[in-house]
């Protein structure tokens, strides 16, 4: 009779606890999916408690992301388009970007940047090179799309800072106009986004001209 009361014990400790972890956790309407009561704390389905699934997932003041992509440059007629960096066609430039979509290094590491910040998949999955649908599309369509997935988190930029490392094109001719693409795109202002831009000292594919790249970082803030 003893161990009989003593497992009773243990299942109503087990049934108290279940119930306090559940308080913190309200059903989103229609949605199945749980909201945390705890302000520091948003959730998505995983955690299976019966029929209905929780997953509570850290929302913290600021996330940071950091992004790259590279790309081959080829004569035109090979890539089949020009070169595109920062939302702007470069002018007066023999050799095109190899790529399925437009090629924008700089808007790719951006968008990868913000999705990585928010761990998401990366540009790929959400915009695969086997998708028709993709080819020779503007980036900026996936820039915009990265910043909805970030405002719909509750999250804005704080700040960005992108290198871009080439051998050519130049790009300082139009770097005023990829800082304006960029405010613009990620409603943000100018003293929260910077471009630098630098060569590859003539190392390897980039230095010779036959390739160019990005790095991005950034740094999102709760709204």
């Amino acid at each position: 009779a003893a161990t009989k009361m003593g497992r009773l014990g243990v299942v109503a400790l087990s049934l108290a606890a279940l119930a306090a972890t559940t308080e913190a956790f309200t059903a989103a309407p229609s949605s199945g999916i749980v909201r945390a009561l705890h302000p520091a704390v948003a959730t998505r389905p995983a955690l299976r408690t019966g029929a209905q699934t929780l997953h509570a997932v850290y929302e913290p003041a600021i996330r940071i992301g950091h992004g790259f992509d590279i790309h081959r440059l080829a004569p035109k007629d090979v890539a089949g388009q020009g070169c595109v960096i920062g939302g702007v066609t470069i002018p007066d430039f023999d050799l095109g970007t190899e790529a399925h979509s437009d090629g924008d290094v700089l808007y790719h590491s951006v968008t990868d940047a913000i999705l990585g910040a928010l761990t998401l998949p990366d540009i790929g999955q959400f915009f695969p090179d086997t998708d028709p649908r993709w080819k020779g599309c503007d980036s900026e369509v996936f820039l915009d799309e990265a910043w909805k997935k970030m405002d719909e988190r509750g999250y804005k930029l704080s700040n960005l800072d992108v290198t871009l490392i080439l051998q050519q094109p130049r790009v300082s001719p139009i770097k005023d106009k990829m800082k304006d693409n960029l405010v613009r795109v990620l409603k943000t202002t100018d003293s929260q986004v910077n471009i630098k831009a630098r060569t590859h000292e003539k190392v390897d594919s980039i230095g010779e001209g036959r390739a160019l790249s990005c790095h991005a970082v950034l740094i999102m803030e709760k709204k």
